[in-house]
């Protein structure tokens, strides 16, 4: 394929100069030649994305060519899998699919259904937007955060969480140790950096961020402030979530006292629990309470993620059946959901686990 298309490339590039505009062909031809020897060639190369001939050229340099040269430029960089509607194949931006993933695969979460999808899509169709999208996850373990964070990276980037526009920080796997703090400061810095200036729209995961020192949240804190640039580098197409278990028991006694007064959890409001998530936030011993990324009130949304009830878990090993190609029937739903703890003690109404082993427990259930 590329000795296919190879020879009619070099015969476009070589055309009169008085064709085209010389400072963008320029630019286009060395993108292509370094596309070549870094990706085809495998040359030994270091990209620098603030060079104009790293980037793919975004003004249009073919406007004099002739129609048949140009399409045939065009097939031979498709060939190579490059080019997509995006404009970025990485990138995907599937809101649809964001919305029918969390609609169908979450359950009893709607806040988050809500406020996540609509967080999202407005940041993602507003490309002048005046920062970076910054969001709280918030709740027991085992009710989603993880999960939500996986389905927002899945439809926005075509490799998902695997893709190199996507980072995972663990807090206490990656930054352990409080006396290297200074240390870690730096290497995150460089790291969010590096991956932003790769990207044209990166996405940053900080699991467990309640066990973030507070000068490592600092140290990033001029990355999700209302900055046009930061060292000559704009991140405000960068969007950062945190998952924390902070704020869980009091999501759980709203929860509860709903439940107690007749009334249904999907009449849970944003204004029940925001707030008082806030408030937590900044009280509890910690990275968050003590970071300028509280005080600068920097974080968009607090999303608070509810307890699941015995019919939750019921869809969610449902779900875990069908991911594996199984199937079962109400009997044994029941089963499984009946094998979990459920709180507070004389209630038995919320899955003490979430449905975070159900995968795993299933296992036990097979014939």
């Amino acid at each position: 394929m590329f000795a296919r298309w190879f020879p009619p490339l070099l015969l476009v590039l070589s055309a009169e100069a008085d064709f085209f505009q010389l400072d963008s062909i320029s630019n286009t031809t060395t993108y292509y030649f370094n596309y070549i020897y870094c990706n085809i060639w495998e040359g030994d190369c270091q990209p620098h994305h603030d060079d104009a001939t790293q980037q793919v050229p975004t003004r249009d340099p073919w406007a004099g060519f002739p129609q048949d040269y140009v399409s045939l430029a065009h097939q031979w960089y498709c060939s190579l899998g490059q080019c997509c509607e995006s404009g970025d194949c990485r990138i995907t931006n599937n809101i649809s699919g964001l919305a029918k993933d969390l609609q169908t695969k979450l359950h009893g979460q709607h806040l988050v259904q809500s406020v996540v999808l609509k967080a999202v899509q407005g940041f993602v169709k507003n490309p002048e937007s005046n920062k970076p999208l910054t969001l709280s996850f918030h709740g027991w373990s085992g009710t989603g955060k993880n999960f939500v964070a996986r389905i927002i990276a899945d439809n926005l980037y075509r490799d998902g969480v695997k893709s190199e526009c996507v980072r995972l920080f663990i807090a206490p796997f990656h930054f352990p140790h409080a006396r290297l703090v200074d240390t870690y400061k730096g290497q995150l810095r460089e790291a969010i950096r590096d991956m932003v200036l790769r990207c044209p729209q990166t996405l940053f995961i900080f699991d467990e961020a309640e066990k973030l020192h507070p000068g490592l949240i600092d140290a990033i804190k001029p990355y999700m402030d209302h900055y046009d640039n930061v060292d000559g580098v704009n991140y405000r197409r960068a969007i950062f979530l945190f998952l924390s278990n902070i704020g869980g028991a009091t999501i759980n006694d709203v929860a509860l006292d709903f439940w107690h007064s007749g009334q249904n959890r999907e009449d849970i409001g944003m204004e029940d629990l925001e707030h008082r998530l806030r408030a937590e936030t900044m009280e509890t011993q910690g990275g968050f309470a003590q970071s300028e990324l509280m005080s600068g009130h920097l974080i968009d949304f607090f999303v608070p993620f509810l307890p699941l009830e015995y019919r939750h878990v019921k869809l969610c090993a449902r779900d875990a059946y069908a991911a594996r190609g199984l199937e079962t029937d109400e009997a044994t739903l029941d089963e499984v959901a009946k094998a979990m703890l459920y709180v507070p003690k004389e209630e038995r109404l919320f899955s003490a686990q979430g449905c975070k082993s159900i995968p795993q427990r299933i296992n036990f259930f097979l014939p």
